[in-house]
């Protein structure tokens, strides 16, 4: 299941609705507290999750982590998307890589047994980037939104708090 929206978008919302309740569940959270800004979101959207959560912070070897750790449980958030590909992307990675990386990645999640939700953000409702760099970055999140999407058996877009089922 892939949620998508924008920055605060209330798709992390809509992500933990859609979960459910069934436990054991995992959360895992590709965001890392490098700044302080950073650390508040984090720290804010650690807090409106119940107890029962379990926080996995995994920025970059998701597949690794979903193929040994997965089958412990019965519903998994991965939340989210951009900022694993904005990680892979900073650690030199080229498109080619990071798009077979995301299809293994879905393999893993596939053969897992339990509920996965998937939170990405839709970067090509905005302006058109002027940098050359921040331009390509949106359209590898972009590529890498499409290849999830064909894959997942639901897509909700959230806008304003407000979640429109795409498939």
């Amino acid at each position: 299941m892939l949620v998508l929206g924008g920055a605060a978008s209330g798709k992390s919302e809509a992500a933990l609705r859609l979960a459910g309740s069934r436990g054991p569940r995992a959360f895992v959270a590709t965001g890392q507290g490098l700044d302080d800004e950073m650390a508040v979101r984090i720290a804010r959207h650690q807090a409106s999750r119940s107890a029962d959560w379990k926080t996995v912070e995994e920025p970059l070897e998701t597949e690794a982590w979903f193929a040994k750790q997965g089958p412990r449980y019965r519903t998994i958030l991965f939340d989210c998307v951009t900022l694993w590909v904005s990680n892979l992307v900073g650690t030199g990675l080229k498109e080619s890589v990071i798009l077979a990386r995301t299809g293994r990645l879905l393999q893993r999640m596939r053969t897992s047994a339990a509920r996965v939700v998937i939170v990405s953000n839709e970067l090509g409702f905005g302006l058109v980037p002027a940098e050359p760099a921040t331009r390509a970055f949106r359209d590898l999140a972009g590529r890498v939104n499409q290849q999830i999407a064909a894959e997942a058996d639901e897509v909700h877009l959230v806008v304003s708090g407000l979640s429109l089922r795409l498939k």
